[in-house]
């Protein structure tokens, strides 16, 4: 089975985080965020990926053309096609068997294997899977049939929930999508209730989903993951390395609170750090007290700091 994950993502509400890089790229303690999913994915028994782009697209050159010794396939998008348009342009690498759709910047560990039986047995065009709560209720499902998706329908009494970002297609999808459109997955599916046909819903509300969609929630993710916190399923044991090497952290400085830092990262003498993020290469100059910052790759932080992007 393959899986279309969504790489084209802007990160407008992590700026600047997002300036030089896509969003599915920005690293939990070092390990970009579309390597959750990719690694969610294997561990349910997908086989190969696209993942389509837009935004730095020279930045996943490093991701190279397989994961793990799995195939992955990129698909330039030099104007954004948005979810629906993204599908349709990966058709000729999804081919003629149901795949999964998986956001890039989701951070999430529970069984996908259930929903995708689901769906196989099913017939439907598309399965959603569902969560009760975690963020905006915007689709009605009752009895595993979706109803409605942001009151575009209406009428419908049908309890709310989660869209999670994951799904299941079948190859008819395809014929409901028009070529060379900038458009929403959310009117397909519209569409297709509107015509009777059947839009699957799948509420899993057992293990662990997380949306990063915001600074605060980045930080509450490298918290939620730090040594001691959720041991993600499909993760070695060990994961994760606070501390990745080749890192020098001089013995005068403090390291304190859920802090990550980066592969040839610096950390100068007497310099004080407070829940703080260093990607790769990143600089600590002596005598710096950063609290709650991120030092980008190749950045140089220096002074007094809060809440600083550097």
């Amino acid at each position: 089975m393959k899986a279309f994950v969504l790489g084209a993502g802007l990160g407008t509400r992590l700026r600047p985080l997002t300036e030089k890089r896509p969003k599915p790229l920005v690293p939990l303690y070092g390990k970009p965020l579309i390597t959750f999913a990719l690694d969610h994915l294997i561990a349910s028994g997908i086989e190969s990926f696209a993942v389509n782009t837009h935004h730095c697209p020279e930045a996943y050159h490093p991701v190279g053309s397989s994961y793990r010794g799995h195939p992955l396939a990129f698909r330039h998008e030099p104007v954004l096609l948005d979810t629906g348009g993204g599908i349709k342009n990966v058709e000729d690498l999804l081919g003629d068997e149901p795949f999964l759709v998986y956001n890039g910047d989701v951070l999430a560990d529970f069984p996908l294997r259930p929903a995708i039986d689901r769906h196989l047995s099913s017939g439907n065009p598309a399965t959603l899977i569902l969560r009760s709560s975690g963020g905006p209720l915007h689709v009605q499902c009752r009895d595993g049939r979706v109803c409605d998706i942001r009151n575009m329908i209406g009428h419908s009494d049908a309890p709310p929930f989660v869209f999670t970002g994951i799904s299941i297609l079948s190859p008819e999808i395809f014929r409901h999508i028009p070529a060379g459109e900038i458009l929403s997955i959310i009117p397909v599916y519209l569409s297709l209730i509107r015509a009777g046909l059947t839009v699957g819903g799948t509420v899993v509300d057992g293990g662990l989903w997380f949306d990063i969609g915001t600074r605060d929630a980045y930080f509450g993710a490298h918290d939620l993951l730090r040594p001691g916190g959720h041991r993600l399923s499909y993760l070695p044991d060990d994961w994760p390395h606070p501390v990745q090497e080749p890192a020098e952290v001089s013995p005068s400085a403090q390291v304190n609170g859920v802090c990550s830092i980066g592969r040839s990262s610096q950390i100068g003498a007497g310099a004080v750090l407070e829940d703080c993020v260093l990607w790769e290469n990143a600089t600590v100059l002596p005598g710096a007290h950063l609290t709650r910052c991120v030092v980008r790759d190749g950045s140089e932080a220096a002074g007094t700091a809060l809440g600083v992007d550097f």
